[in-house]
């Protein structure tokens, strides 16, 4: 490491001067991120701890699962999507005062959101869906649930639309967040449309043996999905978190993907290449979107993820396929342009 010397300073003092200006230089980004959603992520991973010690320390179950899977879901959830916005609000070059309010006002709501969740996990009762008019605690805690996601909905929205309207970085990772966020959008949506067209009244018993009325559920077949391990998606019919998971996380897959293709690019020419590089993320979106189509369509019919027909492993191939006979094409024509 080379350290400059001022006078009145030692070798030695140089260098520790030195390191701990690199140091500062590789932390100041960190410093830069939105700091209401890093507070949130923050609360969100002590959620995920609290969680997980109330899966081993607590009996109670509600809908056939612990009462804390739900708060740990949701909590793993914000810490990986509220801990990307807080990055890539840090990118936006141009409307950055509408970027933090925006980021902030999604932060709010999805704290009293997951707050919401975790409170009546903790009760042991439901707490989306949950039409008990003898509990004034759900009563209070509905309008949160209920309005929460709107308004982080339409946050989500307008952080989309910012990013829309400028670059914010190269060529790979502008389209990779453009097409990450139109995902998570979609995403967002296609559960809550599906839940507001098909209403379904049922009564189910949470985990005090209180008879509870829902007026809702997430599938089709099993409204509340059972079976699946970790996830808990139904394995006897159709399932909207499905969907609703692939959508919203599509852009930490690509912008993974663009990550991967600047290690590579130290060892492949032809990579190092904006427009290559571009092209392929453009690929892995429609590939990507193609199975969020499918998967989407495959919960609609009411059917298991792991259940697939063979109509849903056609489009399955199909998506597959096409998208390797993609890649296959931009990464020749790539290395025969390189040579």
């Amino acid at each position: 490491m080379n350290a400059t010397v001022t006078p009145g300073e030692t070798p030695e003092t140089a260098v520790r001067t030195t390191r701990l200006g690199t140091a500062r230089g590789v932390l100041r980004p960190w410093r830069e991120w939105h700091r209401p959603l890093m507070v949130h992520v923050t609360l969100m991973l002590a959620l995920v701890l609290v969680s997980c010690v109330g899966l081993l320390v607590d009996g109670r179950s509600l809908l056939d699962e612990s009462v804390w899977v739900k708060p740990l879901k949701f909590g793993v959830a914000f810490v990986l999507y509220a801990g990307m916005l807080a990055w890539l609000l840090s990118k936006l070059r141009k409307a950055r005062r509408l970027g933090w309010w925006t980021g902030t006002l999604f932060a709010v709501a999805a704290t009293a959101e997951v707050g919401a969740i975790t409170i009546q996990a903790a009760r042991g009762t439901v707490s989306h869906f949950n039409a008990n008019q003898n509990d004034p605690v759900t009563l209070a805690l509905t309008p949160l649930l209920t309005l929460g996601v709107a308004v982080f909905f339409l946050a989500q929205l307008v952080i989309a639309a910012l990013v829309l309207a400028q670059r914010t970085g190269d060529r790979a990772m502008t389209r990779a967040i453009r097409a990450g966020l139109g995902l998570a959008t979609i995403g967002m949506l296609t559960p809550v449309y599906w839940m507001v067209t098909n209403v379904r009244e049922r009564t189910v018993t949470d985990a005090n043996g209180t008879k509870i009325t829902m007026y809702q559920g997430h599938g089709i077949g099993d409204l509340d999905g059972h079976g699946m391990a970790i996830t808990h998606w139904s394995t006897t019919g159709g399932d909207f978190r499905v969907p609703h998971f692939v959508g919203l996380h599509g852009i930490q897959a690509l912008l993974l993907l663009v990550a991967l293709l600047g290690v590579l690019a130290r060892r492949r020419a032809w990579l190092r290449e904006e427009t290559v590089r571009a092209r392929l993320v453009g690929v892995a979106a429609l590939g990507y979107a193609g199975l969020f189509a499918v998967v989407t369509w495959q919960a609609g019919r009411g059917q298991s993820l792991i259940h697939p027909d063979a109509a849903t492993l056609v489009a399955f191939a199909t998506v597959v396929l096409g998208t390797m006979a993609a890649v296959f094409a931009v990464v020749r024509a790539a290395a025969r342009h390189g040579r």
